[in-house]
């Protein structure tokens, strides 16, 4: 009996590239680690402004916030519930410590001196909310 050879081979393609695609997707997390950057975010030297320009620093920094994440660069963003010198923290997806210190440079709580920051190369797997990119 005559095999048909070339659906053999067609077939033996097809499992393979299944199989190589599941190989992407079966890696474990550990496997896929990647650097993230860490900021904690502390009291700055400049703290004294008026209740109005306090307000609205703070609708600016809430606003950058807001526009770092739909770029894909912010990641996690979130105050303290206490009144200690730690106000936060930021975790972004960059490529260079320059590039993160660009964007933290566009915040105007940090531009005003009522922020200042803490850098931290940073590792996890690139799942859920940290997956490259904008958000979904």
């Amino acid at each position: 009996m005559k095999k048909p050879t070339a659906l053999i081979f067609f077939f033996a393609f097809v499992m393979l590239a299944c199989a190589q695609g599941k190989s992407n997707e079966d890696k474990k997390p550990e496997d896929t680690i990647r650097k993230y950057y860490f900021v904690m975010l502390v009291k700055g030297p400049n703290r004294n402004q008026d209740s109005a320009t306090a307000a609205k620093i703070q609708e600016g920094h809430m606003a950058n916030i807001s526009r770092l994440y739909k770029a894909g660069k912010l990641k996690v963003a979130g105050p303290f519930g206490d009144d200690g010198d730690w106000l936060g923290i930021f975790i972004f997806d960059c490529d260079t410590q320059n590039e993160l210190e660009a964007l933290l440079k566009t915040d105007p709580a940090i531009a005003a001196g009522r922020i200042k920051y803490d850098i931290h190369p940073w590792y996890t797997s690139p799942t859920g909310s940290f997956k490259p990119g904008k958000p979904g």
